[in-house]
């Protein structure tokens, strides 16, 4: 199976780094084919420019080469893995502006020319996961929605279908965590996903 794994951590020294190796490490174990995206790495702009909103919904929405080399990943993968932290609550502004500037309509969703309605498009996607560090304890998380969360394993999920698989590794409190607590969870990160 072919996989995307989309890392937003800008810190080449971070934890989120470790995690995004050991993913790959982990999914080429279990013989898929991976391709690694560090957002940070390549430089990818999160806003979108008023040129792009202004596209949005016409026959051409992109209009950067780097946003079409993601959206030609995102169709010729099975699976997308997310690696980030999670901070303010939610997703690092550069996977949020990835999400906004790759799910264009006729990527991320299409219209029902008859009800008008969003409809899936990215049915090509069978497995989604998400891998992200808190810096608070889970109860917290859970009390203010897990916002990166939600958007990924509810909002994206609508546009891949109804029958994707979904798989969350949470590392949660990791500032008060001991580093025997990382390198656990790092090694669960790789094992299951070589299961995948």
């Amino acid at each position: 199976m072919r996989v995307g794994v989309i890392l937003a951590h800008p810190n080449p020294d971070s934890f989120a780094h470790e995690l995004a190796r050991r993913a790959v490490a982990g999914l080429t174990t279990g013989g898929h084919d991976v391709e690694l995206v560090d957002l940070g790495a390549i430089g990818f702009r999160a806003a979108m420019s008023s040129e792009e909103r202004t596209a949005y919904h016409g026959e051409h929405p992109v209009l950067d080469a780097q946003v079409q080399t993601q959206i030609d990943l995102v169709r010729s993968v099975e699976a997308l893995v997310f690696v980030y932290p999670t901070w303010w609550s939610g997703l690092p502004a550069v996977l949020k502006g990835w999400l906004e500037r790759v799910m264009v309509p006729g990527v991320g969703f299409r219209f029902d020319e008859r009800t008008g309605k969003i409809r899936p498009n990215l049915t090509n996607i069978r497995h989604l996961v998400g891998i992200s560090t808190y810096g608070s304890p889970k109860w917290y998380v859970r009390a203010i929605n897990d916002n990166g969360r939600r958007t990924l394993m509810r909002a994206l999920r609508i546009s891949c279908g109804l029958r994707v698989s979904r798989r969350w590794f949470g590392h949660y409190a990791i500032d008060s965590r001991s580093e025997q607590a990382r390198r656990e969870f790092a090694a669960r990160v790789e094992r299951e996903l070589s299961e995948l």
